[in-house]
């Protein structure tokens, strides 16, 4: 070899200095892991709360469900809209479910600009709610979803696919 490594450069890693999340003079300080873990939490007893009253007014009880497809979409179907029902105006207003407004964090886009509607049940809850239906892929995504709240950006999958942080309100 002459000493030219101009060869072995192509094996280095990237040198880019990369964020994923705004800078920490936009004013925006992440929510930490048990607080968004307290805020789901908060969030699964009112929506047990909401199925149990609809299965006392209605005949329709998610807990009656034979286990054949066309009962498992319905009730799906029936727990997204009463997800939006409950939590929509919060989410549309202050970026928070009922929980994380109990525990005082709320959702943005990385910028600290507000995240839309459409924008937080379409993307951040409603692909992961579609996904979590289909066998052992649902499982999958479910538990890579929850694993990457342990990086340091603290972001979980459904945090990127609609490309939202959890910060402190």
């Amino acid at each position: 070899m002459d000493g030219d490594t101009s060869q072995d450069m192509r094996y280095a890693p990237p040198q880019a200095h990369v964020e994923d999340v705004a800078a920490p003079e936009a004013g925006l300080v992440l929510a930490g892991r048990g607080e968004r873990l307290r805020a789901t939490l908060v969030d699964v007893v009112i929506a047990l709360l909401a199925w149990w009253i609809a299965s006392r007014l209605a005949s329709f009880s998610p807990w009656a469900a034979d286990g054949s497809w066309p009962a498992l979409l319905l009730t799906a179907l029936v727990g997204f809209v009463m997800f939006a029902a409950i939590h929509g105006h919060s989410l549309a207003t202050r970026g928070q479910t009922l929980g994380k407004r109990v525990v005082g964090i709320r959702i943005t886009r990385p910028d600290g600009s507000a995240a839309s509607l459409g924008r937080l049940l379409g993307l951040r809850y409603g692909v992961g709610y579609l996904l979590t239906m289909v066998p052992v892929l649902g499982q999958a995504f479910a538990l890579i979803d929850v694993l990457l709240i342990f990086r340091e950006s603290r972001r979980c999958l459904h945090d990127l696919i609609a490309d939202t942080i959890v910060v402190k309100a």
